[in-house]
């Protein structure tokens, strides 16, 4: 059905007056009249012809700049497909949100221009690279006339699934592409971006977790249910009785189906229980594994999180307060290549605030396993008299040469508040130095305030095109949630 197009009151006036001086010279019957008369009407007919379709071509893009808009509070997905597999998860996960109750769009991304995207609050990118970091055909209207352009997207939070084949050179490349230019101009990241390889299950688990996250789900069902090994609850111990902070427990569990294996950097995804009805499927939650397959378990830092009604978090609920010591845990391991140590023996900055020290806490195990001695921890918390987790390791590795650099920031031990980026600024002639001699810099925790903070530090220290450069070269990663 086409839709109705209004005309300017003024140009349906003009039209009325027009018929009625045709009808009147018509009346006249002069041969010379009614020629003048026609003669003015096909005149005035290409007339408003000509103004009919610059109305329409105004109307239209008035709603093709206004797509990405946020005007009716609905946030939009943008897919690029080569072979279909973006758009079908695009639609895919717009379903599952408006599941949720969330009011969602789906458009391509050959739709989206640069003052949509200006006027946008929140927008999910879902991209597919094509050859050798190419993209898709139906995003080549957006690199041709958006992508690499000055934009003002300091208002605009995103999110970004990209998918990728590692078998070629440029995995992902589209997708990066993307990203890096979203920051340049200003663009916040909802979480950090995930790549797909190959249609991996659990990076596409992943990203259905931060949907949940995103709707406020705690049951937002998996599209690809995983299957989970047993593990026995072994320990669980409080690390900051009287923090200021939310309670911080080291839980460690103990595989009872074989000792798999697992790198720096990987994830424990939970299959929680709920309390009430431990038979029901609940999704799972994800935890940054502090250890290492040598230590024979996986440790976990885990806040319990509570509601606004004193109810704790479903995940951090059962693993700090319901599951009993000895009990059977579901858990499998999801790898995390975009957090993987570097494969060179070069200088490692480890950047991390709260819980976000397990990963980093891995690294750390890692590298001193390695015989790596050129790395330098950056921490913040709370108070260093309640929330110096794992502190006498720490200091342990300090003065023993495993760590040349120890930065600590907590932020309620001074009048000012103090943070771990204030510490980076501090350092910024050895982060330089550091980076000059190859230096990789991977950050582990929050990704407002502490990540977003950070990032601001490193580009303004060392400059945008080389924090680009160090993304892309895989020497600075993040996890951060």
């Amino acid at each position: 059905m086409m839709s109705r197009i209004a005309l300017p009151a003024s140009t349906l006036l003009l039209a009325a007056s027009l018929a009625i001086l045709v009808w009147m010279a018509c009346l006249q019957a002069s041969p010379d009249n009614v020629h003048a008369a026609l003669l003015v009407a096909v005149a005035y007919a290409a007339f408003c012809a000509v103004t009919l379709l610059r109305h329409r071509r105004r109307i239209a893009g008035r709603a093709f700049i206004a797509a990405p808009a946020d005007s009716a509070g609905s946030l939009l997905i943008a897919h690029a497909s080569q072979t279909g597999q973006a758009e079908e998860l695009a639609r895919r996960t717009a379903e599952a949100l408006r599941d949720e109750g969330m009011p969602v769009r789906v458009d391509p991304l050959g739709r989206v221009e640069a003052a949509g995207l200006e006027i946008a609050k929140r927008v999910l990118f879902v991209v597919s690279t094509t050859g050798e970091g190419d993209a898709p055909d139906s995003a080549a209207r957006f690199t041709r006339q958006v992508l690499g352009r000055e934009a003002d997207l300091r208002e605009l939070r995103y999110g970004l699934l990209s998918l990728g084949d590692r078998s070629y050179n440029h995995f992902c490349g589209f997708g990066r592409s993307l990203e890096a230019w979203l920051r340049q101009q200003g663009a916040t990241p909802l979480f950090d971006t995930v790549e797909v390889d190959n249609g991996d299950a659990g990076a596409l688990r992943h990203w259905q977790y931060h949907m949940g996250l995103l709707s406020g789900s705690s049951r937002m069902k998996d599209w690809q249910p995983a299957h989970y090994g047993r593990w026995r609850l072994a320990e669980r111990r409080l690390l900051n009785p009287g923090s200021l902070g939310g309670e911080v427990f080291h839980v460690a569990l103990e595989p009872l189906d074989g000792q798999p294996s697992w790198a720096a950097g990987d994830i424990a995804e939970i299959g929680p229980r709920d309390p009430l009805d431990p038979e029901a499927p609940q999704p799972h939650r994800e935890y940054s594994i502090a250890s290492l397959p040598t230590d024979g378990r996986v440790e976990l830092l885990v806040r319990r999180m509570d509601h606004p009604d004193g109810r704790p978090g479903l995940g951090s609920g059962w693993l700090t307060r319901h599951a009993p010591l000895g009990s059977a845990i579901d858990m499998r391991i999801r790898t995390n290549r975009s957090f993987h140590a570097p494969p060179e023996d070069v200088p490692l900055i480890l950047i991390g605030n709260g819980t976000g020290l397990a990963g980093l806490r891995s690294h750390l195990k890692a590298r001193l396993a390695a015989g790596r001695r050129r790395n330098w921890l950056i921490f913040g918390e709370r108070s260093r008299a309640h929330d110096f987790f794992y502190e006498h390791e720490i200091e342990s590795w300090r003065s023993r040469g495993w760590l040349d650099r120890l930065d600590l920031a907590f932020s309620r031990d001074q009048p000012e508040r103090l943070y771990v980026q204030h510490r980076l600024a501090e350092a910024a002639d050895q982060l330089r130095r550091w980076v000059d001699e190859g230096a990789a810099i991977y950050v582990c925790g929050s990704l407002i305030g502490m990540a977003s903070g950070v990032a601001a530090v490193l580009e303004e220290t060392l400059g945008q095109d080389v924090l680009d450069t160090l993304a892309a070269d895989g020497r600075y990663r993040r996890d951060v949630y």
